[in-house]
């Protein structure tokens, strides 16, 4: 689907609209266009610091965040790849710890343009051989590579030798490229799979893993699911922690929501499924507390649009956007909201995601949705959305925007300060972090 990337810098701008320019426009899955490209820049996917890849439906992005925190913990330096960006970019590619600067970014976009003409290449195509070429030109302990969509035929898939690999929760999503069971979707996971290397996946039901276990043995690979090797539970306020190589006690992560506890989990055990980084028992537990991931059950506790709502009051910003994500979001706000605060949900969807799967694995709440439009995005109408909620049982309607929503609660909720979220896309929630200023670096 197409990215609308912007940037302030007017250099990184050219390459973006040259880049929108080339690309056809759509996801078109498969890896003889990377292959290509990867081979006209001279191959930096095998020029790279050990990698660990991690794929999933949800929690992919978060198993990142604790992978890098526990390599950073660990005194080593760690690049990163991930996707899609929230305001800038320059998310996506992060450098021995940085983000990319837009000084290094413009030229190696230009570069990377420049011998991908002729070739089709789509957007993540382009920009994940533009990671792999500035991760093989600066020295780092690790790569941590997050898959886009899939995995089989994902351009990060072009990466032929990791370190390990890791699956992450499984849901439906996406189904038009990866199949409309979940056993097929975790056949298309399961297909970063490579001869010799551990892939580490959390449980699944016995079809799901089926699925799973013939991909990754005809890949050679050897399998470590939760409950085999390893196994991990959250209770008493711990995470508790054991494989063949001993128990960890680990405080519970410092990102919000019960399911944090099993991404966290699922990049301990990738790390002890390695033997080439030495990360000690005590940065595993540092990382609980210093993974970051914006837009996650994100509690914004300042800013504009903070400002904008009653003293008191509680903003929340989650970029999830299928069932598996509703029913986190949900879980949550159960736990978390007093039945004697105001509890508001501002909703976008983009118009490809199921509205009424998102809607009814959040269950019953208490609240009540504003629902809004994506800019620049094809998103469901609000008043569509609004409707499909009410059939649902739930109060609803629509709003002409974020701010517009924040601003119509503000004047409802002058008595009790309210609890507020802003979910349903990652497109949405990166506007109302910009417009928030919340800093991402």
């Amino acid at each position: 689907m197409p990215d609308f990337a912007t940037s302030s810098d007017p250099a990184v701008q050219a390459q973006l609209d040259r880049l929108t320019l080339l690309s056809p426009g759509a996801d078109i899955l498969g890896l003889d266009r990377i292959a290509q490209l990867c081979a006209r820049l001279g191959n930096p996917q095998d020029r790279l610091p050990p990698v660990f890849h991690v794929a999933g439906t949800n929690g992919k992005g978060s198993t990142c965040a604790y992978l890098r925190a526990a390599i950073e913990a660990a005194g080593m330096s760690c690049h990163v790849y991930s996707s899609p960006h929230l305001i800038r970019f320059n998310e996506r590619i992060r450098i021995a710890g940085a983000l990319i600067t837009d000084a290094e970014l413009a030229p190696l976009l230009a570069e990377v343009l420049t011998v991908s003409e002729g070739l089709g290449a789509s957007f993540f195509e382009v920009t994940t051989a533009a990671a792999l070429l500035a991760f093989s030109r600066v020295a780092a302990d690790a790569c941590v590579i997050e898959v886009g969509l899939g995995g089989r035929l994902d351009a990060t898939n072009i990466i032929a030798a990791p370190l390990v690999c890791g699956i992450a929760q499984l849901g439906l999503d996406h189904q038009s490229f990866l199949g409309d069971t979940i056993e097929l979707i975790a056949a298309e996971k399961a297909g970063i799979a490579k001869p010799g290397v551990p892939i580490v996946t959390l449980n699944y039901p016995v079809p799901v893993a089926a699925s799973i276990a013939e991909v990754t043995a005809g890949a050679g690979a050897s399998w470590h699911p939760k409950g085999g090797s390893w196994d991990a539970a959250a209770y008493q306020g711990r995470i508790h922690y054991r494989d063949l190589d001993g128990k960890l006690d680990l405080p519970l992560p410092r990102l919000a929501g019960q399911h944090q506890a099993m991404n966290a989990a699922l990049a301990v055990a990738m790390v002890r499924r390695q033997d080439q980084l030495d990360i000690p028992d005590s940065a595993l537990r540092a990382a609980m507390g210093w993974a970051d991931w914006p837009a996650r059950l994100q509690h914004l506790r300042g800013g504009a649009l903070v400002e904008m709502l009653p003293p008191g009051s509680e903003l929340w910003i989650d970029g999830g956007h299928n069932p598996s994500a509703g029913r986190v979001i949900g879980d949550f706000l159960r736990a978390h909201a007093a039945v004697d605060r105001p509890l508001h949900i501002v909703l976008g969807l983009l118009e490809n995601k199921d509205a009424s799967g998102y809607l009814a694995a959040m269950g019953q709440l208490h609240a009540r949705f504003h629902m809004v439009p994506i800019e620049g995005h094809a998103h469901h109408a609000p008043a569509t959305l609004a409707e499909t909620a009410r059939l649902a049982g739930l109060t609803a309607g629509p709003a002409e925007s974020f701010s517009g929503a924040l601003a119509m609660i503000a004047d409802m909720e002058r008595a009790t300060p309210p609890i507020v979220l802003i979910a349903g896309s990652l497109y949405l929630a990166g506007r109302a972090l910009e417009a928030n200023g919340t800093i991402i670096d």
